[in-house]
Order: C-alpha cells, then sequence, then structure tokens
C-alpha cells in the first residue's frame, strides 16, 4: 500500500486496461517485499504449521472450505446483530479477520473496512462536540428501538425482573 498522500501509479499510454492491474499488483508485492511488511495471509502461508497443511492438496482443501465456514458463520453472526446492543461490528471484522488470513478478497475487503472506519472516526473527531452528541443520541436511539422491537417480537424474558419498565 502507498503511504498516505502519495501519487497513484497512472496507466501508461497505449497499455491495456488489464496490463495495469497486472502491473499495480507487481507494484503491491515489490513494496511488500522492500518494506519487509508481508499481508497477513503471506504471514500464515509462511508459518510452518501452514506449509505442512499446503503440502498435502486434500487436507489444505479441506482446511480452506473450514476457514470459509467459519469465517463466513462469523461475519454473518456480525451482520445480524449490528443493530442489537453488542459488538455486532466488532464480530463483522473478526469473521473478515479470518476469511483473510486464506482469501486475497477477504483481505481487501478488510482493508477497505479499516480505511473507511479510520476515516470515520477521523472526521467524527474533527467535528464539534455537539455534532457528535447528536450522532450518540441518534445511535443509542436507534439501537434502543431495535431492542424494543426484538423484546415486543419475541417476547420479554422471564429473568427480566417485573419492575423493568417494559410491557409483557
Amino acid at each position: 500500500m502507498a503511504a498516505p498522500g502519495a501519487a497513484l501509479p497512472t496507466p501508461r499510454s497505449g497499455e491495456p486496461a488489464g496490463l495495469d492491474a497486472a502491473r499495480s499488483a507487481e507494484e503491491r508485492r515489490a513494496h511488500f517485499a522492500d518494506d519487509g511488511v508481508h499481508s497477513l495471509r503471506e504471514r500464515v502461508a509462511e508459518s510452518a504449521w501452514r506449509r505442512r497443511i499446503a503440502a498435502r492438496r486434500s487436507v489444505d482443501h479441506a482446511y480452506r472450505v473450514c476457514v470459509g465456514i467459519v469465517g463466513g458463520v462469523v461475519v454473518a453472526f456480525g451482520l445480524v446483530t449490528i443493530p442489537l446492543p453488542g459488538p455486532g461490528w466488532l464480530t463483522v471484522i473478526a469473521g473478515l479477520f479470518v476469511l483473510a488470513s486464506e482469501f486475497f478478497w477477504a483481505e481487501r475487503l478488510l482493508e477497505f473496512t479499516k480505511r473507511h472506519v479510520k476515516a470515520w472516526t477521523d472526521w467524527l473527531g474533527r467535528q464539534p462536540i455537539w455534532v457528535r452528541g447528536l450522532i450518540g443520541l441518534a445511535t443509542a436511539a436507534f439501537v434502543y428501538g431495535v431492542l424494543v422491537v426484538t423484546l415486543h417480537l419475541t417476547g420479554v424474558p422471564d429473568w427480566v425482573p417485573g419492575w423493568v419498565p417494559l410491557w409483557r
């Protein structure tokens, strides 16, 4: 990845569009080779235990399928729990992290997510306190609304004390 503010490579005149993507991938690999930083997938692939698994094709295929299933289930659970109180987005990111250990597309999606979360938090940090307060109140109201609707549809659990102001 290029440093923040660094110019992105421009297409060379006369090159087909696919060549630009291939050149970009080569530049990315060269960048990782130069600075000693490797992607998550490359670091996992270089480990001794992963090389032993990769040595046997059937075991490697089964391992990748299991990683895909586990990561997919974690992401799906996170997506379902996003509107509920709790770590919904954190669960989605954890699932992407699991998937990124084996799949390039998940690694790109994880990088995209990290970039946008950082941009959002940077933007929010630059806002006046009243804007941050309004966003916090809107978020709390949304979570409260989802919680009330969920409790209305599923019913209030029996372990909730009777003095809690919820309908039964």
